[in-house]
């Protein structure tokens, strides 16, 4: 069994300003030491995770992957606090992280065109009112608005841009998502989609998605 980051250096005011690391975020921890040996067999050369929060999932492969040193690692949250957050559970790991305050990758898209060889994004999956939407602080880590989609699906658009020829793409969601429409959605744009792995955690249905390329070029 793989280990968890250290994260003991947070405090409970601290996740009064970052989404505190939950069912999700270990649902997320598994299947990644699920899915390792595909990792290390991938040999990833640039790893990037939208909304890091604390900064456990980026940590995690940043600790576990072979070669991990040879690796980019990058982190890019639109809450300022959740990118401090990210440096501070880097360095308490002793991990290379390179931290970003943004919207989703917007100042980074042109940079890593087709150079994302895997990418993590636990969203907002709630499902709100689509006027929750906008927050730069802690509730932007769970409104989703419609569906609980409408963040997620700002980012589906931009796969076939950002992702290389090998690269995967990790989602976290809820079965109010709907799942079959996410996966109908990826399909169109030429990505097969394998449930990793699900669990429920008390009145939430989670899954853990992953898509890659129908055909590798």
């Amino acid at each position: 069994m793989l280990s968890t980051p250290d994260y003991s250096h947070f405090t409970t005011k601290d996740y009064d300003k970052i989404y505190e690391p939950c069912e999700d975020t270990f649902l997320f921890l598994d299947a990644l030491e699920k899915d390792i040996q595909f990792l290390n067999e991938l040999k990833p050369e640039i790893v990037v995770e939208i909304g890091p929060g604390s900064g456990l999932v980026i940590n995690f492969l940043a600790k576990h992957l072979k070669e991990s040193k040879k690796i980019l690692f990058m982190a890019t949250d639109i809450n300022k606090d959740a990118c401090l957050a990210t440096q501070k559970t880097s360095i308490k790991n002793n991990n290379d992280i390179n931290i970003l305050n943004c919207d989703l990758l917007s100042p980074l898209f042109d940079r890593l065109q087709n150079k994302i060889d895997v990418l993590l994004f636990n969203p907002p999956y709630v499902v709100t009112e689509s006027d929750e939407l906008g927050s730069k602080s802690l509730p932007a880590a769970w409104t989703g608005g419609k569906d609980g989609r409408e963040v997620m699906d700002r980012v589906f658009p931009m796969l076939n841009n950002l992702l290389s020829e090998k690269g995967v793409f990790y989602l976290v969601a809820l079965k109010q998502n709907k799942i079959e429409d996410i996966e109908l959605a990826l399909s169109n744009l030429g990505f097969k989609m394998e449930i990793l792995m699900n669990r429920k955690a008390g009145i939430e249905n989670l899954f853990i998605l992953k898509f890659d390329r129908k055909i590798n070029i």
